[in-house]
């Protein structure tokens, strides 16, 4: 074993996936996982720890791992992550705690996700359930929304004794688990639900169809339903849009209709009731996490897809294992390229897209070199859907029907970073609903600072 390199991890093949909504990473069993723990050195001033913004003790786990004690190492990540399937898969571990990993300066770094991945599926076909051991503190705290954050916060508080309650607009929990993140990056059935059924066990009741706002308030919860607090996780579902002429066409969709469609509502299977464009040469817009998801959803249902991306594969902002995959599927990217119109028929369908070339300038404000349109290098690109990956910004909903909560020019809830407070006495938020667009992990983060802050809050 060369104690340099990681462990190799099983994946689908590329040819294969692309026809398939199966899982594309296949994980370690339980040899493998045992030879890649073994490659930790156990600082004593572990660094990834640092860059894991759930703070999971790694170097315990992972000799636990090493010595075959899977269940031990279970218990310890449990301590601080309520979603351990979902973290292992989804989370930036590259620039997180993998990208701290002392390891990684000769070598490659430790694949932490993959164990934290084997961790959480092993706990799962044993059927383990995080417990509960403190004392019931007899007060109420509603969490609005599903996704990671409300997950996490929800999930800390009732370990902390309080009774919770999620409100979740939708028709089936998760957030963002389930209507954002394909199938074939996060099984739905196997380890989203899962994961969920983990935090009920702790006692947390999850209500859906309930949208605040309109079902009902924050100050009605605060005032006529006896809860003490209240903590918004509701996300950040309003996408953006660029502008251009011909937005408007049919054949235009953002990221989030279409993988909501394909993803909550199933449409990728050949006998669901919800209609999704099946076409046949599509353009995403964007270069994200999302745009990914996208540009590889639309792929599986059939099309060739283009990723139309303004600046150069150095600036793309989706995750490098994303990229690659992407690329390994048939996935062409049209770089140093912006849309400038979006071309249609007499009956306004798409036709069409016209972009023009792009080169790099100075950095911006983002770190990133900013792209500059190159004059007269405009082109037009035969398509018939173009999905727009630009990011998204908070439902103005919950902020426009509750007093004293304050909001930013960006829509997004003013809150404390370390406490989640907002401006509002006994009301927290976090995750994308103040931070805008951002990782599950980052989110599940600010869920772990709120619930500190409701439990500091609540024991005055």
């Amino acid at each position: 074993m060369d104690v340099l390199k990681k462990t190799p991890v099983r994946e689908q093949e590329a040819s294969v996936r692309a026809t398939n909504f199966d899982e594309v990473c296949l994980g370690y069993n339980k040899e493998e996982a045992m030879e890649e723990a073994s490659r930790c050195i156990n600082c004593k001033n572990a660094q990834c720890i640092k860059g894991c913004p759930v703070a999971i003790n790694i170097p315990k786990f992972i000799e636990e791992v090493k010595n075959g004690e899977i269940e031990d190492a279970y218990h310890t990540i449990s301590e601080s992550s309520a979603l351990p399937a979902i973290c292992g898969r989804v989370c930036p571990q590259e620039s997180q705690c993998e990208g701290k990993c002392i390891r990684g300066i000769k070598g490659e770094p430790v694949s932490i996700g993959k164990l934290e991945r084997f961790v959480a599926d092993w706990a799962t076909q044993n059927e383990m359930k995080p417990v509960v051991t403190a004392e019931k503190k007899g007060k109420k705290v509603a969490v609005i929304g599903s996704g990671p954050s409300g997950l996490t916060c929800a999930g800390d508080l009732a370990k902390m004794g309080y009774d919770v309650t999620i409100f979740e607009a939708l028709h089936e929990a998760g957030g963002v688990l389930v209507y954002g993140i394909p199938e074939f990056r996060l099984p739905k059935e196997a380890v989203v639900k899962k994961e969920i059924e983990n935090v009920k066990a702790l006692g947390v009741k999850i209500e859906t169809d309930v949208v605040i706002g309109k079902s009902t308030t924050i100050d009605e919860l605060l005032t006529e339903e006896g809860f003490s607090a209240v903590f918004i996780g509701s996300g950040a579902g309003l996408p953006k849009f660029m502008g251009i002429p011909g937005e408007q066409a049919n054949g235009v969709f953002s990221a989030n209709e279409y993988l909501t469609r394909s993803n909550l509502m199933k449409a990728f299977k050949e006998d669901s009731q919800t209609p999704i464009m099946r076409a046949k040469k599509v353009a995403v817009v964007g270069g994200g996490n999302v745009a990914m998801d996208a540009a590889r959803t639309a792929l599986r249902l059939g099309a060739e897809v283009h990723i139309v991306y303004r600046r150069s594969e150095e600036e793309l902002p989706a995750r490098v294992e994303e990229v690659h995959h992407a690329k390994e599927e048939g996935i062409i990217f049209d770089l140093l390229t912006n849309p400038v119109e979006i071309l249609t028929d007499e009956n306004s369908n798409v036709t069409g897209i016209r972009c023009i070339r792009m080169e790099l300038g100075e950095p911006d404000a983002s770190g990133r070199r900013r792209p500059v349109e190159v004059p007269g290098s405009e082109f037009d690109m035969e398509v018939d859907a173009v999905i727009m990956s630009l990011g998204t910004s908070p439902n103005p909903l919950i902020s426009s029907t509750t007093k004293g909560l304050e909001i930013n020019k960006w829509k997004c809830i003013v809150a404390e970073e370390e406490n989640g407070q907002t401006t509002k006495e006994g009301v927290y938020a976090g995750g994308d609903a103040v931070t805008g667009a951002a990782t599950v992990i980052l989110a599940m983060g600010a869920g772990k600072a709120a619930a500190k802050g409701i439990d500091e809050y609540l024991s005055k």
